[in-house]
């Protein structure tokens, strides 16, 4: 039977899992040498559809170390920033992604530069971010949790979500973005930026060792006393 929580509940269950997970994999905190800027934060995100993320970040790095600045990048012909993305899992894609979304900052902003989402809400920025093309909820809370801004946003990818729909916290088939409205009024209240993002890292890991899409390990999950999929289905969930 499915269980419906409160507020309280599942801000309790949230805290809950956390402590469950630090438990089994240890901490996972976000070195400050690895937030890089927003605009660096952006082009990974924007690049890194099912890559790597070590592959995406080598990328990015290379993009930017190669050309000088995200505005060259912006101005390389489509074919030879697809030729330079060849390592990306759609290396067509992520360069038109990528050349159209740096090309409306430069327009919008005269520089391919995000400077200005400091003087906005969290909220505000997300907004504007995800106006870009190529940009939607997960690339947005990223921008804003993974890099120097370090704000209040929970970044969900497949991993993570698919890990909160089993455990029944939001609909079994909800979308990123309706995971996040749904997820992101009821977290802890006394979570700080870097407990979010720990959040997302270690749930992101159950997801990718346990909680995995086929076959899940449900009878060694460490939060299956928490997870309504684990309890109902035994030793494995659908």
């Amino acid at each position: 039977m499915q269980v419906t929580f409160d507020f309280d509940s599942r801000s309790a269950l949230l805290d809950r899992v956390q402590q469950q997970l630090i438990v089994r994999f240890g901490r996972i905190i976000r070195p400050a040498d690895k937030r890089r800027d927003p605009v660096w934060t952006l082009v990974q995100g924007v690049i890194g559809a099912r890559s790597k993320t070590a592959i995406s970040n080598a990328s990015t790095d290379c993009l930017l170390a190669d050309f000088g600045s995200w505005e060259a990048v912006a101005g390389l012909p489509l074919e030879t920033l697809t030729d330079y993305l060849a390592n990306q899992t759609f290396p067509d894609l992520s360069a038109s992604r990528l050349k159209d979304c740096l090309s409306e900052i430069t327009s919008r902003c005269g520089a391919a530069n995000l400077s200005h989402l400091t003087d906005m809400t969290t909220a505000e920025a997300m907004i504007w971010l995800e106006s870009l093309p190529g940009v939607a909820r997960k690339i947005s809370a990223g921008v804003m949790s993974n890099s120097t801004l370090k704000r209040k946003a929970l970044v969900i990818d497949t991993h993570h979500r698919r890990v909160v729909q089993r455990i029944g916290l939001v609909p079994p088939k909800a979308d990123t973005t309706r995971s996040f409205d749904v997820l992101m009024p009821v977290l802890p209240p006394g979570w700080s930026a870097a407990d979010i993002d720990e959040h997302h890292l270690l749930v992101k890991k159950l997801g990718q060792t346990h909680c995995r899409p086929s076959s899940p390990d449900c009878a060694n999950c460490p939060v299956r006393g928490d997870c309504q999929t684990g309890q109902a289905s035994g030793k494995q969930a659908p």
